[in-house]
């Protein structure tokens, strides 16, 4: 594996160049782009674990946000999901159940006992971090008294396609990156795999990053796909770009999906501007249609709008075949809920790292970067598809299909290979009554009303349906959580809003 090439630039192709040259600086690392065809460059949300690989990398924070127009990212917001009218956040970070006597739970005696508490009122109490969302503060340093991180609890609001540029010109290139544009025109094959591009670039290894075309996996090797398109049904997407009318109100730490007619609106806020789109399902809905509900979502009539088709949503059968790699969209995609997009990325390229380390690389390597990687990937599509069917909304034939969808065969057939994904879920609650504090389930199942426990089994598990002793022997816990939430707030008054953090700190404006 001394010599890797890259086909594909964007996101996908220099986040993995950056990381193999960090990883490998002696090794021969070459990126062939294609200088017709453009970038999707709409990823512009990203998860927490991107701070990892920042860190990881070594790059200057404050410069690569001044060049990505970049703001942070404390949560995501679900608006009208579950039904019209109510919103939750999925804060980052982990839940402070410090002294909590059931630990996640804790929040759920609190809503029996006084059931008028709003569902939004889980994450407030359990995230330190959601008091600087909801007061639209920021600190990038750690504040240990609320337990707040930011290397942990915090991502990014970005350019995608500046970030690409970023990470070609002042991360790879200068650190022995090899780049050249050209189409490739000829692919020449042999038992191994790929043996050259265009009569005259060979590698030991070649990464495929050329997007959802998968010009070496999917139209040279033939891997077949497999298709996710029974659980998840959004294939299309109008996008653009938004001035911010009251920016120190609007520029917001947190990514806001909202659930409209047929599918679902990001708005995702830059330094600059914002960032925003409709995914929808073109089942139920035109593209005509679609671009209507969106302008009126928005209240603008006209625009630069663009349309963008989602070819195919699922994954490569396998995803390293021979001596070929898929990273990003050509190895497959799930939808933009969730922001997994760059994610996967990431998270992909780690796993390959991993198992290029020997000194020579079989099968049984290749098999365990598969198993992992698809592992990952179809978890984290059940998980963005348990949003919709949580949703209790009903008011269109899109929602309609959601709330009456058999979601997983091995639910109704009782056939439980492994416990991930849907499976987990239903585990966790039927089995354990509680959810795990890792992931992001829990908050989820909460925006939903998807409680992990019930007063009814509480009483028929203990053989006692005392209600008011029930209520009086949780008070102290009850009232603890509402502390905690005080304390939370209390303790960043102080700090500036994030527009002014990023005035001061990042942009320099006077």
């Amino acid at each position: 594996m001394d010599k890797i090439i890259i086909v594909g630039g964007g996101s996908a192709g220099w986040m993995t160049a950056s990381t193999l040259i960090k990883t490998f600086p002696d090794k021969d690392i070459t990126v062939i782009e294609s200088p017709k065809y453009p970038t999707i460059g709409v990823g512009e949300s990203t998860l927490g674990r991107i701070k990892n690989w920042i860190e990881y990398l070594g790059i200057d924070e404050k410069s690569f946000m001044k060049a990505t127009d970049a703001s942070f990212k404390l949560s995501i917001k679900f608006t009208d999901f579950y039904t019209k009218g109510e919103s939750f956040h999925y804060p980052f970070g982990t839940p402070h159940i410090e002294g909590n006597r059931a630990g996640l739970n804790d929040w759920w005696f609190k809503k029996f006992f006084k059931p008028d508490t709003p569902y939004s009122d889980y994450a407030d109490c359990l995230f330190p971090n959601m008091s600087l969302v909801n007061q639209n503060k920021f600190s990038n340093k750690a504040i240990p008294e609320i337990n707040f991180n930011p290397k942990q609890d915090a991502a990014y609001h970005f350019d995608a396609i500046k970030f690409g540029q970023y990470l070609k010109n002042e991360y790879c290139l200068p650190k022995g990156v090899k780049y050249i544009q050209e189409d490739i025109q000829e692919i020449k094959q042999n038992e191994n795999g790929i043996e050259s591009l265009n009569g005259k670039y060979s590698a030991d290894l070649f990464i495929d990053c050329s997007g959802f075309k998968g010009l070496l996996i999917n139209e040279t090797l033939k891997e077949p796909f497999e298709s996710y398109a029974d659980i998840l049904i959004n294939d299309s997407a109008w996008a653009i770009q938004i001035p911010y009318q009251d920016k120190e109100k609007e520029l917001v730490a947190y990514t806001n999906c909202t659930a409209i007619e047929n599918g679902w609106v990001w708005r995702a806020p830059l330094w600059s501007r914002i960032g925003t789109g409709y995914v929808y399902s073109s089942k139920f809905v035109t593209d005509e249609n679609a671009l209507k509900e969106f302008k009126k979502h928005l209240n603008i009539p006209e625009g630069n709008f663009r349309n963008i088709k989602i070819p195919k949503v699922g994954i490569h059968k396998r995803i390293w075949v021979k001596n070929v790699v898929a990273i990003g969209l050509s190895a497959g995609f799930i939808e933009p809920l969730e922001s997994n997009g760059l994610f996967a990325v990431h998270e992909f390229v780690m796993k390959l790292i991993r198992n290029i380390q020997r000194d020579n690389v079989s099968q049984w390597d290749r098999d365990n970067f598969n198993f992992s990687c698809k592992k990952s990937f179809r978890e984290f599509a059940e998980f963005v598809a348990l949003h919709y069917a949580l949703s209790h909304r009903d008011d269109t034939e899109y929602w309609k299909h959601m709330l009456n969808k058999e979601w997983c065969e091995n639910l109704i057939n009782l056939k439980p290979p492994s416990i991930t994904g849907f499976q987990m879920a239903v585990n966790d609650r039927n089995t354990n009554f509680t959810y795990d504090i890792r992931g992001g389930l829990h908050c989820i199942a909460a925006g939903m009303h998807w409680a992990p426990t019930d007063l009814t089994s509480v009483f028929y598990e203990n053989c006692d349906a005392d209600y008011e002793k029930w209520k009086k022997d949780w008070s102290k816990e009850i009232i603890q959580l509402d502390v905690k939430k005080f304390f939370f707030n209390d303790e960043i008054k102080k700090l500036p809003s994030l527009k002014e953090y990023l005035e001061k700190n990042i942009y320099n404006v006077n």
